[in-house]
Protein backbone atom coordinates (compact mmCIF):
# COMPACT_ATOMS: atom_id res chain seq x y z
CA UNK A 1 0.00 0.00 0.00
CA UNK A 2 1.32 3.62 -0.73
CA UNK A 3 0.57 6.35 1.17
CA UNK A 4 0.60 9.75 -0.93
CA UNK A 5 1.83 13.00 1.08
CA UNK A 6 -0.14 16.47 -0.23
CA UNK A 7 2.22 19.05 -0.17
CA UNK A 8 0.41 22.16 0.29
CA UNK A 9 -0.16 24.52 -2.74
CA UNK A 10 1.48 27.78 -3.13
CA UNK A 11 -1.77 29.55 -2.20
CA UNK A 12 -2.94 27.52 0.73
CA UNK A 13 -1.29 28.51 4.35
CA UNK A 14 -0.62 25.79 6.95
CA UNK A 15 -1.57 28.43 9.87
CA UNK A 16 -2.98 31.61 10.37
CA UNK A 17 -0.40 34.40 11.55
CA UNK A 18 -1.65 36.12 14.29
CA UNK A 19 -2.69 39.62 12.69
CA UNK A 20 -0.46 42.58 13.96
CA UNK A 21 -2.04 44.70 16.61
CA UNK A 22 -3.58 48.15 15.05
CA UNK A 23 -1.23 50.51 15.81
CA UNK A 24 -2.19 53.67 17.96
CA UNK A 25 -2.79 56.89 15.72
CA UNK A 26 -0.48 59.58 16.45
CA UNK A 27 -3.44 61.78 17.82
CA UNK A 28 -3.91 59.53 20.35
CA UNK A 29 -0.15 58.98 21.66
CA UNK A 30 -0.26 62.41 21.72
CA UNK A 31 -3.27 62.82 23.78
CA UNK A 32 -2.05 60.31 25.92
CA UNK A 33 1.34 62.14 26.18
CA UNK A 34 -0.42 65.02 27.34
CA UNK A 35 -2.41 63.63 29.97
CA UNK A 36 0.51 62.00 31.28
CA UNK A 37 2.44 65.14 31.92
CA UNK A 38 -0.58 66.67 33.31
CA UNK A 39 -0.76 64.49 35.94
CA UNK A 40 2.48 63.99 36.62
CA UNK A 41 2.33 68.14 37.07
CA UNK A 42 -0.19 68.06 39.43
CA UNK A 43 1.86 65.11 41.68
CA UNK A 44 5.38 66.96 41.34
CA UNK A 45 3.46 70.50 42.42
CA UNK A 46 2.28 68.26 45.77
CA UNK A 47 5.28 66.71 46.26
CA UNK A 48 7.11 70.67 45.84
CA UNK A 49 5.23 72.03 48.32
CA UNK A 50 5.12 68.94 50.74
CA UNK A 51 8.61 69.08 50.77
CA UNK A 52 8.93 72.86 51.61
CA UNK A 53 6.76 72.79 54.26
CA UNK A 54 7.25 69.51 55.95
CA UNK A 55 10.74 67.92 54.86
CA UNK A 56 12.48 71.01 54.29
CA UNK A 57 11.79 72.03 58.17
CA UNK A 58 12.25 68.61 59.44
CA UNK A 59 15.51 69.25 58.00
CA UNK A 60 16.34 72.43 58.78
CA UNK A 61 15.60 72.27 62.28
CA UNK A 62 17.98 69.10 62.67
CA UNK A 63 20.82 71.14 61.19
CA UNK A 64 19.97 73.78 63.53
CA UNK A 65 20.11 71.34 66.82
CA UNK A 66 23.49 71.30 66.26
CA UNK A 67 24.26 75.22 65.57
CA UNK A 68 24.83 78.32 67.59
CA UNK A 69 21.95 80.13 65.95
CA UNK A 70 22.73 83.75 65.10
CA UNK A 71 20.32 85.39 62.74
CA UNK A 72 22.68 88.65 62.32
CA UNK A 73 25.88 87.06 62.11
CA UNK A 74 25.11 83.82 60.56
CA UNK A 75 25.09 80.17 62.50
CA UNK A 76 28.23 78.40 63.85
CA UNK A 77 28.43 74.72 64.28
CA UNK A 78 28.66 73.45 67.68
CA UNK A 79 28.82 70.02 67.86
CA UNK A 80 26.50 68.30 70.67
CA UNK A 81 27.09 71.86 72.64
CA UNK A 82 23.03 72.33 73.02
CA UNK A 83 22.29 68.59 74.22
CA UNK A 84 24.45 69.08 76.67
CA UNK A 85 22.76 72.40 77.68
CA UNK A 86 19.39 70.25 77.93
CA UNK A 87 21.20 67.93 80.28
CA UNK A 88 22.18 70.36 82.52
CA UNK A 89 19.03 72.59 82.76
CA UNK A 90 16.52 70.83 85.56
CA UNK A 91 13.49 71.80 83.58
CA UNK A 92 14.83 69.05 80.82
CA UNK A 93 13.57 65.68 83.39
CA UNK A 94 10.84 68.24 84.81
CA UNK A 95 9.21 68.67 81.50
CA UNK A 96 9.32 64.92 80.11
CA UNK A 97 8.04 63.96 83.52
CA UNK A 98 4.71 66.04 83.16
CA UNK A 99 4.31 65.35 79.70
CA UNK A 100 4.70 60.83 80.39
CA UNK A 101 1.77 61.32 82.97
CA UNK A 102 0.02 64.14 80.98
CA UNK A 103 -0.15 60.79 78.01
CA UNK A 104 -1.07 58.66 80.85
CA UNK A 105 -3.57 60.71 82.22
CA UNK A 106 -4.63 61.45 78.63
CA UNK A 107 -4.79 57.57 77.50
CA UNK A 108 -7.09 56.83 80.61
CA UNK A 109 -9.58 59.38 79.83
CA UNK A 110 -9.62 60.46 76.03
CA UNK A 111 -8.68 56.48 75.18
CA UNK A 112 -11.70 54.61 76.89
CA UNK A 113 -14.18 57.75 77.43
CA UNK A 114 -14.68 58.35 73.17
CA UNK A 115 -14.72 54.65 72.96
CA UNK A 116 -17.52 54.42 75.14
CA UNK A 117 -19.40 57.33 73.81
CA UNK A 118 -19.13 55.62 70.39
CA UNK A 119 -20.87 52.34 71.92
CA UNK A 120 -23.42 54.69 73.54
CA UNK A 121 -24.51 56.19 70.71
CA UNK A 122 -24.53 53.24 68.04
CA UNK A 123 -27.42 51.99 70.77
CA UNK A 124 -29.80 54.83 69.95
CA UNK A 125 -32.57 54.53 67.24
CA UNK A 126 -33.38 57.65 67.55
CA UNK A 127 -31.95 61.51 67.29
CA UNK A 128 -28.25 59.67 66.17
CA UNK A 129 -27.41 62.78 64.08
CA UNK A 130 -28.18 65.33 66.69
CA UNK A 131 -26.18 63.42 69.39
CA UNK A 132 -23.25 62.94 67.06
CA UNK A 133 -23.17 66.71 66.25
CA UNK A 134 -23.44 67.30 69.99
CA UNK A 135 -20.00 65.21 70.44
CA UNK A 136 -18.46 66.40 67.66
CA UNK A 137 -19.12 70.39 68.46
CA UNK A 138 -15.98 71.02 71.15
CA UNK A 139 -13.98 70.22 67.49
CA UNK A 140 -15.31 72.68 65.40
CA UNK A 141 -14.14 75.68 68.50
CA UNK A 142 -10.32 76.58 68.26
CA UNK A 143 -8.30 75.17 70.95
CA UNK A 144 -7.40 79.12 72.18
CA UNK A 145 -10.53 79.55 72.55
CA UNK A 146 -11.48 76.38 74.45
CA UNK A 147 -8.50 77.28 76.45
CA UNK A 148 -9.81 80.18 77.69
CA UNK A 149 -13.52 79.13 78.36
CA UNK A 150 -12.14 76.06 80.34
CA UNK A 151 -9.47 78.81 82.29
CA UNK A 152 -12.95 80.32 83.68
CA UNK A 153 -14.90 77.24 83.94
CA UNK A 154 -11.53 76.36 86.61
CA UNK A 155 -11.69 80.04 88.09
CA UNK A 156 -11.19 79.36 91.92
CA UNK A 157 -13.49 82.66 92.57
CA UNK A 158 -16.28 83.30 90.61
CA UNK A 159 -15.77 79.70 88.25
CA UNK A 160 -18.44 77.59 86.70
CA UNK A 161 -17.28 74.67 88.68
CA UNK A 162 -16.64 76.01 92.08
CA UNK A 163 -20.38 77.95 91.85
CA UNK A 164 -21.40 74.47 91.76
CA UNK A 165 -19.58 72.97 94.20
CA UNK A 166 -20.88 76.35 96.73
CA UNK A 167 -24.84 75.59 95.54
CA UNK A 168 -24.50 71.74 96.45
CA UNK A 169 -22.55 72.97 100.00
CA UNK A 170 -18.87 70.86 98.63
CA UNK A 171 -15.56 72.24 99.50
CA UNK A 172 -14.22 74.01 96.33
CA UNK A 173 -11.10 73.09 94.52
CA UNK A 174 -7.60 75.34 93.21
CA UNK A 175 -7.81 73.35 90.32
CA UNK A 176 -5.38 75.07 88.39
CA UNK A 177 -3.64 76.85 91.15
CA UNK A 178 -2.81 73.97 92.53
CA UNK A 179 0.07 71.39 91.30
CA UNK A 180 -1.81 68.29 92.41
CA UNK A 181 -4.60 69.18 90.28
CA UNK A 182 -3.23 71.19 87.55
CA UNK A 183 -2.29 69.04 85.04
CA UNK A 184 -5.29 66.15 85.32
CA UNK A 185 -7.26 69.53 84.54
CA UNK A 186 -5.60 70.00 81.51
CA UNK A 187 -6.53 66.41 80.73
CA UNK A 188 -10.07 67.21 80.95
CA UNK A 189 -9.98 70.15 79.02
CA UNK A 190 -8.10 68.26 75.94
CA UNK A 191 -10.33 65.23 76.61
CA UNK A 192 -13.25 67.10 76.13
CA UNK A 193 -11.84 69.26 73.06
CA UNK A 194 -10.60 66.25 70.78
CA UNK A 195 -12.71 63.48 71.45
CA UNK A 196 -15.35 64.58 68.82
CA UNK A 197 -13.16 63.56 65.87
CA UNK A 198 -12.13 60.22 67.66
CA UNK A 199 -15.93 58.90 68.52
CA UNK A 200 -17.20 59.47 64.94
CA UNK A 201 -14.21 57.25 63.79
CA UNK A 202 -15.05 54.35 66.46
CA UNK A 203 -19.18 55.00 65.71
CA UNK A 204 -17.78 54.48 61.92
CA UNK A 205 -16.11 51.20 62.86
CA UNK A 206 -18.80 50.12 65.39
CA UNK A 207 -21.62 50.32 62.42
CA UNK A 208 -19.97 47.71 60.60
CA UNK A 209 -19.67 44.79 62.91
CA UNK A 210 -22.30 42.27 61.81
CA UNK A 211 -25.55 42.06 63.92
CA UNK A 212 -25.47 38.40 63.51
CA UNK A 213 -22.92 38.54 65.64
CA UNK A 214 -24.27 40.38 68.54
CA UNK A 215 -27.74 37.62 68.19
CA UNK A 216 -25.57 35.17 68.55
CA UNK A 217 -24.21 36.17 71.51
CA UNK A 218 -27.28 36.97 73.30
CA UNK A 219 -28.46 33.87 72.39
CA UNK A 220 -25.61 32.55 74.25
CA UNK A 221 -26.35 34.26 77.23
CA UNK A 222 -23.68 37.27 76.39
CA UNK A 223 -24.34 40.32 78.54
CA UNK A 224 -23.69 43.66 77.71
CA UNK A 225 -19.85 43.74 79.22
CA UNK A 226 -18.99 40.33 78.18
CA UNK A 227 -21.14 41.52 74.10
CA UNK A 228 -18.65 44.37 74.67
CA UNK A 229 -15.27 42.64 75.46
CA UNK A 230 -15.96 39.21 72.95
CA UNK A 231 -17.72 41.32 69.95
CA UNK A 232 -16.99 44.65 70.11
CA UNK A 233 -13.36 44.76 71.03
CA UNK A 234 -12.23 41.99 68.99
CA UNK A 235 -14.05 43.76 65.80
CA UNK A 236 -12.73 46.66 66.12
CA UNK A 237 -9.09 45.94 67.27
CA UNK A 238 -7.41 47.80 64.54
CA UNK A 239 -8.58 50.63 64.39
CA UNK A 240 -8.08 50.64 68.08
CA UNK A 241 -4.93 50.13 67.66
CA UNK A 242 -4.24 52.64 65.30
CA UNK A 243 -6.00 55.65 67.34
CA UNK A 244 -4.16 54.63 70.67
CA UNK A 245 -0.62 55.49 68.46
CA UNK A 246 -2.21 58.77 67.47
CA UNK A 247 -3.47 59.68 70.58
CA UNK A 248 0.30 58.90 72.14
CA UNK A 249 1.91 60.85 69.16
CA UNK A 250 -0.62 64.15 70.14
CA UNK A 251 -0.54 63.73 73.58
CA UNK A 252 3.50 63.94 73.91
CA UNK A 253 3.13 67.03 72.05
CA UNK A 254 0.61 68.99 74.14
CA UNK A 255 1.39 72.77 74.03
CA UNK A 256 -1.69 75.15 73.93
CA UNK A 257 -3.60 74.14 77.13
CA UNK A 258 -0.45 74.81 79.20
CA UNK A 259 0.69 77.89 77.51
CA UNK A 260 -2.61 79.57 77.68
CA UNK A 261 -4.36 77.94 80.89
CA UNK A 262 -1.39 77.66 83.23
CA UNK A 263 1.90 79.23 81.33
CA UNK A 264 3.61 75.76 82.68
CA UNK A 265 2.93 76.56 86.80
CA UNK A 266 2.34 76.02 89.75
CA UNK A 267 5.61 75.35 90.53
CA UNK A 268 6.20 73.66 87.03
CA UNK A 269 3.71 71.26 87.39
CA UNK A 270 2.62 71.60 83.85
CA UNK A 271 5.65 72.52 81.81
CA UNK A 272 5.91 70.23 78.90
CA UNK A 273 8.35 69.09 76.35
CA UNK A 274 6.53 71.52 73.51
CA UNK A 275 6.31 74.03 76.19
CA UNK A 276 10.16 73.93 77.25
CA UNK A 277 10.65 74.29 73.14
CA UNK A 278 8.57 77.67 73.25
CA UNK A 279 10.34 78.67 76.36
CA UNK A 280 13.69 78.59 74.92
CA UNK A 281 12.99 79.61 71.31
CA UNK A 282 10.86 82.39 72.04
CA UNK A 283 11.94 83.59 75.66
CA UNK A 284 15.56 82.70 75.73
CA UNK A 285 16.14 83.28 71.92
CA UNK A 286 18.07 79.98 72.06
CA UNK A 287 16.84 78.23 68.56
CA UNK A 288 19.40 75.89 68.69
CA UNK A 289 18.82 74.76 72.39
CA UNK A 290 15.03 74.51 71.46
CA UNK A 291 15.64 72.53 68.23
CA UNK A 292 17.87 70.04 69.84
CA UNK A 293 14.69 69.86 71.95
CA UNK A 294 12.48 69.24 69.46
CA UNK A 295 14.70 66.66 67.43
CA UNK A 296 15.14 64.83 70.66
CA UNK A 297 10.89 64.42 70.91
CA UNK A 298 11.03 63.59 67.13
CA UNK A 299 13.53 60.55 68.07
CA UNK A 300 11.98 59.44 71.20
CA UNK A 301 8.26 59.50 69.32
CA UNK A 302 10.15 57.90 66.34
CA UNK A 303 11.40 54.63 67.98
CA UNK A 304 8.21 54.16 70.18
CA UNK A 305 5.56 54.54 67.43
CA UNK A 306 8.51 51.51 65.25
CA UNK A 307 8.55 49.46 68.13
CA UNK A 308 4.52 49.45 68.76
CA UNK A 309 4.09 48.86 65.31
CA UNK A 310 6.29 45.77 65.51
CA UNK A 311 4.45 44.64 68.22
CA UNK A 312 1.05 45.04 67.77
CA UNK A 313 2.23 43.47 63.83
CA UNK A 314 3.68 40.50 66.04
CA UNK A 315 0.92 40.08 68.02
CA UNK A 316 -1.70 40.27 65.21
CA UNK A 317 0.62 37.31 63.47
Amino acid sequence: MSMSLKTPTRGTATAQAPSPAPRRPPTARRRALREHLTAYGFLSAAVVIFALFSWWPIIRNVLLGFQDVNFATGNTWNGTRNFEKLLDDPLFLTAWRNTGLFTLYALALGFAVPFLTAVLLNEFRHARAYFRVLVYLPVMLPPVVVALMWKWFYDPGPGLFNEILRTLHLPTSAWLDSSSTSLISLVIVSTWANMGTTTLIYLAALQTIPGELYEAAELDGANVWQRLRHVTVPQTRFVLLVLLLLQIVATMQVFTEPYVMTGGGPEDSTVTVMFLVYRYAFVYNDFGTASALSLLLLIVLGVFSALYLRVTRAAKE
